[in-house]
């Protein structure tokens, strides 16, 4: 596990000293790229959902949820039973 995350800092300060070689200028391009990049995934993002809403097709189905009581497999005595307090004599 150290040397693991050993070759982590050591990546990190590779990328850390390439950053700092870079000019300011390229600095600043970089930036405006993963800027540009995060709000163009952004808009996708919320043009699907906007999408996705619009139409009816994503109809979730409302249903009754059954008690597993009522299930025949089962006694409804054997039920009856285990919902008695138990005493202790």
């Amino acid at each position: 596990m150290n040397k693991l995350r050993a070759n982590i800092d050591q990546w990190l300060e590779g990328l850390d000293k390439n950053w700092e070689a870079m000019p300011i200028k390229r600095q600043h391009q970089v930036i405006l790229y993963f800027f540009a990049a995060y709000v163009l995934l952004t808009v996708v993002v919320i043009f699907n959902v906007c999408r996705d809403t619009v139409y009816e097709r994503n109809n979730m189905a409302l249903e009754h949820i059954e008690s597993p009581a009522s299930s025949e497999e089962e006694s409804p005595a054997s039920l009856q039973d285990s919902l008695k307090p138990i005493k202790k004599k």
